[in-house]
């Protein structure tokens, strides 16, 4: 799409500057102004038990379930928005409004009977976000979506999302952070709190190992205690306990045979009594199958309330199955959330956010996400670049997101055609033509096939508007054509699309290259360098995708992933060096994708299952479809690949710049029960630019007890440097955070002995190594959560 004319405008500091200055005094504001409060007692001793189970289910979702007088009027409050608490009107208790996230507020655009138009800014995907490695910018990203939910009159946004990036095909890994649960927690956290900076809530999601979305309503995850601990809850720990969400959600699928929503042990065990949480949690939409077993595990909420969980709590109380005082806790801990809503107490919402400021804020964020795979001096373009020559359908179509619930109804997306043309480009018109016809062609087709595919299956047919489409296959050009081109440009860019999103898991073939694409890079690249002209390659993904076949042949790689809808503006402010990448992989890039070890234990070209309310049951036993077994343990990601040396294309941690940094004067400190590693960083190259530093450590006993050769424990990145300006990074690692969890003892346990303190510029790229001797310490903790079965899993 391109851009709406009403809403280009010129991009400047000066926008980021206000958004902060207006973000900042508007969360002040707030926070002076007085509060309303719930007498809870008065308001239980009215409640019968019936009033008590509606409270704890939302109103329902329209076509799906509930009565549909109340869905009508929730669904008025934020047309659009996710669902609602159910209201209790004669008590002065109002619905709030739950609206999806997390790359910006999913509501309505368009309202009957109003003229006026909701867009929300598209913000990029949270793995471009955690490509910054900078929590404060984050924390500004969140604070601008946050303006947004509280100005169009939400209460809880339903993000952030921080499941790990087990496998490369995961359908949802672009609303996901990160492999590693150190920096999807410290990602999280910073987003939790930008978000909450606006006095609305967040829903931390989806607790816990949602790591594939074949059968996500009921696969059983089958995982260690250790890994479920050390890998696929850390992050959360960290996220809650740094940034405290108003809710946390719990996901669809099992571990170890439970629900997770129905997991005392996990919702109340885990989450409330060893973490110490004091909000409110609510299950994802339909999760779950008993409401009453749901309640007595300490899921407050069930959303977006179905008649049967009504029934199953009200007949749980009056069995004695259900404890009528665990009802009451849920129904009080919603009262809470409630109170603390912009709707409860009173806030004036304007329906008018700052969409221009916000617009400058993604803009920004996007470019730093990004991440420079492979530079032979193509970028930044040079000053007498001015024609270039675009391929890819991708070029004239951006992605700005993925698709499902973590979309955005955007009001545009800046293409790269208009953003090359915003910097200042010329691209060529015969170019652009052929693609638009091309683009109608594929276009027409596409929705024969699903206007087709809705009318054989007219129960899904809403569905079809939520799952990614297509893309065509890359248009192709004669050799005879494409010299023409050489000859009229003095660059070529290529940009390459994959699209993704709820519901289904990415293919294998969405992996690697198509044949076309193969094609298209092949032959440009084989043109425009006879020609003496360079070639570069972007990636408008949200995945990881396959690169050691083919990237010798350009002269750059630039991996933009989905940069929200300023997209084409951003890519152009790093192609043209107004902004240095600085973005690096918070995941492995594996050479071929059998390369990961979860690759064996994942619904590879598994046909989607799905079950929108939650129907079916896990009563087949197919191999990771109805179960999935973790063997990989806690070896996901890099923890593998760099303890067992399997070449990657691109390793965790990875990410160029158009400078070159130095790093000196490596330091460790004990102060305490903590050490403070710093390190000098120095910009030694010609361009201004920021270096993320990495902080790894490597256990004395990682062999015996079988451990990675390194894990990640913190990070910091530099402000922007001048050539030649240095700056002293310090980062702080506790006694407590180099613990592994040992399940014998059910206790995380520090070995004594002297620990390496690795500094890199990525986990393969290690700058120096510090030592410090650190003395044994164990935390005992709930022996919960274990497999049901006994698990072949990976040792080294």
């Amino acid at each position: 799409m391109k851009q709406s004319d009403g809403l280009i405008f010129k991009f400047s500091h000066f926008y980021i500057a206000a958004a902060a200055l207006l973000l900042t005094a508007c969360a002040t504001a707030d926070k002076q102004s007085p509060k309303n409060t719930i007498n809870q007692d008065e308001v239980m001793s009215k409640l019968s038990l019936e009033d008590k189970a509606h409270f704890v289910i939302g109103t329902g979702m329209a076509g799906f379930s509930g009565n549909d007088a109340v869905i009508g009027a929730t669904r008025s409050l934020v047309p659009g928005a996710a669902g609602t608490t159910y209201p209790l009107d004669s008590l002065g208790i109002p619905a709030v409004v739950l609206a999806d996230g997390p790359a910006g507020l999913r509501i309505d655009a368009k309202r009957d009977n109003d003229s006026a138009t909701y867009y929300c800014t598209h913000f990029p995907i949270g793995t471009l976000l955690a490509s910054t490695w900078n929590t404060q910018l984050i924390e500004q990203v969140g604070q601008a979506i946050g303006e947004e939910v509280k100005e169009y009159g939400a209460d809880v946004l339903l993000a952030p999302a921080l499941n790990i990036m087990r496998n490369p095909l995961c359908g949802r890994n672009f609303e996901y952070y990160s492999e590693d649960p150190v920096v999807a927690g410290k990602t999280a956290a910073a987003y939790i709190t930008g978000v909450q900076k606006n006095d609305v809530g967040t829903s931390i999601k989806h607790f816990a190992a949602n790591n594939q979305e074949t059968n996500r309503m009921n696969n059983d995850a089958h995982i260690s205690q250790r890994a479920l601990r050390e890998i696929y809850l850390k992050g959360f720990e960290i996220a809650i306990k740094e940034s405290k969400p108003w809710t946390v959600m719990t996901s669809y699928n099992y571990i170890n045979g439970v629900y997770t929503s129905e997991s005392k042990d996990l919702v109340t065990t885990i989450l409330r009594d060893e973490w110490g949480y004091e909000g409110t949690v609510m299950t994802d939409w339909f999760g779950g199958k008993d409401g009453a077993k749901q309640m007595w595990a300490g899921n407050d909420m069930l959303q977006p309330g179905k008649a049967e969980q009504f029934d199953s709590i009200v007949a749980g109380v009056k069995s004695g199955k259900l404890s009528e005082a665990d009802l009451d806790r849920s129904v009080k801990r919603i009262l809470n959330l409630v109170e603390k809503s912009p709707r409860y107490q009173g806030y004036k919402y304007s329906n008018k956010p700052d969409l221009k400021a916000h617009a400058a804020v993604t803009r920004q964020s996007a470019a730093e996400g990004m991440v420079l795979m492979k530079n032979g001096g193509a970028l930044p373009f040079a000053k007498s670049v001015k024609n270039v020559a675009l391929y890819g359908n991708t070029s004239y179509d951006f992605i700005a997101g993925g698709t499902g619930s973590g979309n955005v109804n955007h009001a545009y997306v800046v293409s790269l055609l208009d953003g090359l043309k915003n910097g200042g480009y010329t691209v060529s018109d015969e170019l652009k033509n052929a693609y638009a016809a091309y683009a109608a062609e594929c276009k027409a087709k596409v929705e024969a096939e699903i206007a087709a595919a809705a009318k054989k299956d007219p129960k899904n047919a809403m569905l079809l508007r939520f799952m990614p489409r297509p893309l065509p296959a890359e248009k192709q050009f004669s050799a005879d054509e494409l010299t023409k081109q050489a000859a009229a440009s003095d660059i070529a860019v290529i940009t390459l699309g994959r699209i993704s999103g709820e519901f289904m898991d990415r293919k294998a073939a969405d992996f690697n290259l198509s044949d076309s694409e193969r094609q298209l890079i092949t032959q440009v690249c084989d043109v425009y360098h006879k020609a003496g002209k360079q070639v570069v390659v972007l990636l408008n993904i949200g995945g990881v995708i396959e690169t050691a076949s083919w990237n010798q042949l350009p002269d750059a790689i630039l991996c933009a992933w989905q940069a929200g809808q300023e997209g084409g503006n951003s890519v152009v402010d790093v192609l043209s060096g107004k902004q240095s990448p600085s973005g690096k992989f918070t995941m492995t890039w594996p050479v071929n994708f059998t390369d990961a070890y979860s690759s064996k234990n994942f619904p590879v070209d598994q046909d989607p299952r799905i079950d929108m309310t939650n129907q079916g049951s896990k009563s087949a036993n197919v191999k990771n479809v109805d179960y999935t077994d973790y063997e990989e343990d806690i070896y996901v990601g890099y923890r593998y690949f760099d303890s067992f040396d399997v070449p990657v294309s691109y390793p965790f941690g990875f990410g160029l710049s158009y400078t070159t940094f130095a790093y000196s004067d490596a330091k460790i400190v004990e102060n305490g029960d903590a050490y403070e590693v710093s390190v000098t960083v120095k910009n030694t190259g010609k361009h201004e630019g920021k270096e993320v530093v990495e902080l790894y450590i490597s256990a004395p006993d990682n062999q015996a007890a079988n451990k990675p050769v390194k894990e990640l424990k913190a990070y910091g990145k530099t402000k922007q440097l001048a050539p030649g300006e240095s700056e002293t990074i310090t980062m702080t690692v506790q006694a407590a955070d180099l613990a592994s969890f040992d399940e014998a003892a059910s206790a995380w346990v520090v070995a004594a002995g002297e620990y390496q303190f690795l500094v890199g510029a990525s986990s393969q790229d290690i700058k120096a190594t510090l030592k410090a001797q650190v003395k044994g310490q164990q935390t005992k903790v709930n022996n919960v959560m274990k497999p049901q079965g006994t698990m072949n899993l990976l040792k080294r």
